[in-house]
């Protein structure tokens, strides 16, 4: 039988916790390096978020400057857009490409994008799951109650749900963000790769946290199956 203090299950995790790492790595070199690259357009994120917004309908959504890097996101419960000071302010690739798949975000959920749906539907359980799975399922390990590792498995698989879920939602924000700067004229046709590596940095770290989350869902079947 493992235990938490000698569980040698952590093997499993050094591959996806690298991916991990060299994502986080990617996303904020990759954001870096283009928000040094101003786009043609010289329209900030805040402006081009703003126009988007409108042009879709969504005049009422606000655009709001938020403190942080890389901090950029859509509340779908206060219906508010929250862009970083790089973001807001700035008139790079990068900016204009985060800036447009935060509207992205809007436009799905205006449209009843039905991922996006299933998401928030599943946050509070994959909430809380988060929190309290690990605990319930060392809790039953040490003390052999199979019921609680059941349901620290259970409140895992909330969670590792939600992820799995958020990959279609990132992809498509993403994949509406470079349509809406093509359309409007934000970007060139040279610029539209720019603003892809970026958005295609920032998806790579859902992925990674997929990929993290089923290794320790892998481990957590090893060790429960461990006591038998």
């Amino acid at each position: 039988m493992f235990y938490p203090f000698f569980d040698p299950t952590y093997i499993l995790l050094i591959p996806a916790l690298i991916l991990a790492l060299y994502a986080q790595q990617k996303v904020h070199s990759t954001f870096a390096h283009y928000s040094r690259v101003p786009a043609r357009a010289m329209r900030t994120g805040a402006q081009v978020a703003r126009e988007l917004l409108d042009h879709a309908g969504l005049r009422d959504v606000p655009v709001e400057l938020i403190r942080g890097t890389l901090s950029d996101h859509y509340d779908p419960r206060a219906r508010v857009m929250r862009l970083s000071p790089e973001v807001y302010h700035g008139t790079s690739i990068a900016a204009l490409a985060v800036a447009a798949h935060e509207t992205g975000h809007a436009l799905q959920h205006a449209g009843n994008y039905v991922p996006l749906s299933l998401r928030n539907g599943l946050f509070p359980v994959a909430n809380i799951g988060s929190q309290m799975a690990f605990p319930l399922f060392f809790l039953g390990l040490i003390f052999a109650a199979e019921p609680l590792m059941t349901l620290g498995i259970w409140l895992f698989l909330a969670a590792l749900a939600f992820q799995v879920i958020t990959l279609p939602v990132e992809y498509d924000a993403s994949g509406r963000a470079l349509r809406l700067l093509a359309a409007g004229g934000y970007l060139g046709n040279d610029e539209v790769p720019k603003a892809k590596a970026v958005l295609n940095a920032a998806a790579l770290t859902y992925v990674a946290a997929v990929a993290v989350a089923v290794m320790h869902l892998l481990r957590l079947l090893i060790l429960r199956n461990s006591r038998d």
